[in-house]
């Protein structure tokens, strides 16, 4: 009788342990599909969709440096276009990414002297960074084309995840309110390289 009770009371105790258990691994695996990585979380029609409002930001100091730096490699991979493009849409696109993100920066810098704790933006290239400009330098002709555009998805993907889960949960007013009117730009831009 003892024995009965004892199976009848921890038989529900370890199918609960096994539901709990299943629910952490999935937790788990939810938690890895939906965190900050290198690649832009995209719909069924490979259309960037951003992040989500509970994705946390970078810290503030971080995002800056970070979008800083993409701005710089973004001006000069498009001097790079402009001068080494076969295609002239990719040189017309070189040009308004210098002219877009050299925009960009100077609202950057703004938004980061207005803070009420000013933050200066390191503009300093990822080694990444340096290492797609000396692939775009050492190319030419359609290799360049191709290189130039695949780079821009890329980069683009990455800025634009960045500023969009710097505008959902970011801890500096005057930095969120940068990234919500930088990222549609940032948006427009990719789905302009991605039409070429």
């Amino acid at each position: 009788m003892k024995a009965r009770f004892l199976i009848t009371a921890v038989a529900p105790l370890a199918l609960l342990a096994g539901c709990g258990d299943q629910s952490a691994v999935d937790d788990n695996a939810f938690a890895a599909d939906t965190g900050m990585n290198d690649t832009m979380p995209l719909d069924d029609n490979g259309m960037a969709t951003g992040m989500g409002t509970d994705m946390a930001a970078m810290p503030t100091q971080q995002f800056v440096d970070t979008m800083a730096a993409s701005d710089a490699y973004e001006i000069a991979a498009g001097k790079l276009a402009q001068e080494k493009a076969a295609s002239q849409a990719l040189k017309d696109f070189g040009a308004k990414m210098v002219a877009d993100h050299s925009d960009s920066t100077a609202k950057l810098k703004s938004a980061a002297a207005a803070a009420p704790q000013p933050i200066t933006p390191d503009p300093a290239m990822t080694p990444e960074q340096q290492g797609n400009l000396d692939a775009l330098r050492a190319a030419s002709g359609e290799a360049f084309d191709t290189a130039y555009k695949t780079q821009q998805v890329a980069a683009h993907e990455k800025a634009l995840s960045a500023l969009q889960g710097y505008a959902a949960s970011g801890d500096m007013p005057e930095i969120k309110s940068w990234a919500s009117t930088t990222a549609p730009i940032v948006q427009g831009h990719l789905e302009m390289i991605r039409g070429m």
